[in-house]
């Protein structure tokens, strides 16, 4: 039958089509994004650590206080204080482990400065977590994570502006993606939403009691304090 053949085709092609856009997702996702091209160093942590002690200082006698990080100063303190899942650092990283005799090789307590982080939470998240960098374009953060899944290293991309809503961080993403495949606009904002309040992500985005705002403006981190 001339109909039923037609069908037989068509539904053959349509087979095709899927199995091509299957395979066309795959390697999008699979293959990784470049990374923001962001120098960090020693003296670019030092500095974001002096301003914040600074900071702290100032808040614990009473002064109300703001410090203001560019994104070297911001990637180089992530970079070491962050004990993350990276293979052996090559020579041409500007943070190396020479930093390691000013800061302890164990993760939990390396992270124990930053409040309300769960230890045992913040290990299991950095063991998956080979690199992590975060761009500032304006009020927008742009975060490149790149992270092991089952043995293999993908990209993840998303960006968005950052606030604070009832002494809570938030996030609001404009966009993302994973590898180079763009991640639908509904379902990032829904993926977000869902993480951030959940029970278990809440508290973790509680702001410190002597911290009032952080928010990102013209392409800097800027943090407040009491």
């Amino acid at each position: 039958m001339p109909g039923a053949t037609t069908f037989s085709i068509i539904r053959r092609v349509f087979g095709w089509v899927v199995f091509a856009i299957l395979v066309l997702t795959l390697v999008l996702i699979l293959k990784k994004s470049p990374p923001p091209n962001i120098p960090v160093s020693l003296a670019a942590a030092a500095s974001a650590e002096h301003k914040l002690a600074a900071a702290a200082q100032a808040a614990q006698s009473g002064q109300p206080a703001q410090v203001q990080l560019d994104s070297t100063e911001l990637n180089s303190y992530l970079a070491q204080n962050l004990q993350l899942a990276r293979p052996a650092p090559s020579s041409s990283e500007t943070i190396s482990n020479s930093s390691s005799n000013t800061q302890t090789s164990d993760p939990a307590a390396r992270v124990s400065s930053v409040p309300g982080a769960d230890p045992q939470t913040v290990e299991q998240a950095e063991s998956n977590v080979e690199d992590v960098k975060i761009a500032m374009d304006g009020d927008l953060v742009k975060t490149y994570v790149i992270f092991n899944l089952h043995g293999k290293d993908l990209s993840l991309e998303i960006d968005g502006r950052l606030y604070t809503d009832d002494g809570y961080l938030r996030f609001d993403p404009v966009g993302g993606k994973i590898g180079s495949f763009p991640l639908p606009q509904s379902a990032l904002q829904e993926a977000v939403r869902r993480m951030m309040d959940s029970p278990e992500n809440r508290d973790k985005l509680r702001l410190p009691s002597n911290i009032s705002n952080i928010e990102v403006e013209n392409s800097q981190a800027v943090i407040s304090y009491k």
